[in-house]
């Protein structure tokens, strides 16, 4: 008798999880209308951790970010894109490394298009893109004509057999199992928290420019000043 390790239960369902691939299968296959909301929130919380902690496992032991790290740090203009709920990625990400990164551009289809980038590709520009299941064709055809017209690709995804994981000069696969009808978010927004965080430690320039940013930042009034700044700004009473 062959006895089953938890390893080996996690992936049949995450075998399984591929094979439901859209929205609406999975909300056929693991919403049910007679579970508690408590019972359900401990299997989002359950199916959250699990893809996160198989995520971070797996980065540490490639070193695919440290790569792609170096790889953004290495480009003289750094490309983001992706569409649908990948755009939401590709915006979180370009957030993160314009505050500490000059030549970062979002690729949003309206203040830039993908067909402008195209143009002007050099072998100095890196493009990262956001490509998840069920993968859209624009993003796909993108990368590949990026990669034809001499630039670097780094791919986020979460497959190795994703279509632009063959062309892709670095790729950082992430896991994105769930029990909700959506594919889990945690993994990829963490993926881009590492990845900025990396970038910004080795980026030469990168404490001078946030420090600019905070100046402007407060001459332009955009955030609620906090009590502890109010305090320190206030005048000594004689």
């Amino acid at each position: 008798m062959t006895t089953r390790t938890g390893t080996d239960v996690h992936e049949d369902e995450n075998d399984h999880d591929r094979e439901l691939v859209s929205p609406g299968e999975r909300f056929g296959q693991r919403i049910r209308t007679n579970v508690s909301a408590e019972a359900l929130q401990a299997r989002v919380i359950e199916a959250e951790t699990r893809s996160l902690a198989r995520t971070f496992d797996e980065l540490s032991r490639t070193g695919d970010v440290p790569r792609a790290a170096a790889l953004i740090l290495g480009a003289r203009r750094r490309y983001i894109g992706g569409l649908g709920k990948a755009a939401a990625y590709a915006e979180l990400l370009g957030a993160d490394l314009s505050a500490t990164l000059s030549n970062v551009f979002l690729v949003d289809g309206r203040a830039l298009t993908p067909l402008t980038v195209l143009t002007d590709v050099r072998a100095s520009d890196v493009l990262v893109v956001f490509s998840m299941r069920r993968y859209r064709e624009e993003t796909v055809r993108f990368g590949e004509l990026f990669r034809e017209a001499g630039g670097e690709l780094l791919v986020i995804t979460d497959s190795e057999d994703a279509p632009l994981a063959g062309v892709a000069s670095s790729l950082i696969r992430v896991h994105t199992g769930s029990a909700s009808y959506a594919d889990s978010p945690t993994s990829v927004a963490a993926v881009c928290h590492l990845l900025s965080t990396l970038t910004t430690a080795s980026a030469k320039g990168a404490r001078r420019r946030l420090a600019v940013r905070d100046r402007f930042g407060s001459d332009l009034g955009l955030y609620r000043p906090s009590a502890a700044g109010e305090a320190l700004n206030e005048p000594e009473i004689e």
